[in-house]
């Protein structure tokens, strides 16, 4: 069930995403950003930077009591905050076998992301989502 309303979510912000065009997208991601859970500074450390970013990114991860994995993410830039959560909408809080069988790329996708960002925006999102499989690698 989980799962499904993730996706349905994911869904449903990329129906409005693809709605919309040039700036009011940027916005939709800024909101996305906003949304994410707040990260404590004292997470922000280079043991949880995302290497090849060009904003700086952060990812923590915790193991929840029921074998899910929650994560902390943030970013110094804002539309990359909205790409985090966009990424988060695919994993975030299943178990790791759950993540592992994820398709993360392709639910991200439809939004072609590399089409409407710069390079600099997204060039990091695959060491993003590399660290969150390597993460539910040892988990599993």
């Amino acid at each position: 069930m989980i799962a499904t309303r993730r996706m349905n979510d994911l869904t449903t912000i990329h129906d409005e995403y693809d709605f919309l065009e040039g700036d009011d997208r940027y916005r939709l991601l800024v909101d996305l950003g906003r949304g994410l859970e707040p990260m404590p500074d004292a997470l922000k450390t280079d043991a949880t930077l995302v290497r090849g970013c060009s904003a700086a990114v952060w990812v923590y991860p915790t193991l929840r009591d029921d074998g899910r994995l929650h994560f902390l993410a943030d970013s110094n830039a804002h539309i990359t905050k909205g790409i985090i959560a966009l990424v988060l909408l695919t994993v975030q809080d299943r178990t790791a076998a759950e993540i592992m069988a994820t398709d993360i790329e392709g639910a991200l996708a439809p939004f072609a992301l590399g089409a409407q960002l710069s390079s600099n925006r997204t060039q990091g999102i695959p060491n993003m989502i590399a660290l969150i499989r390597e993460t539910a690698a040892r988990y599993v």
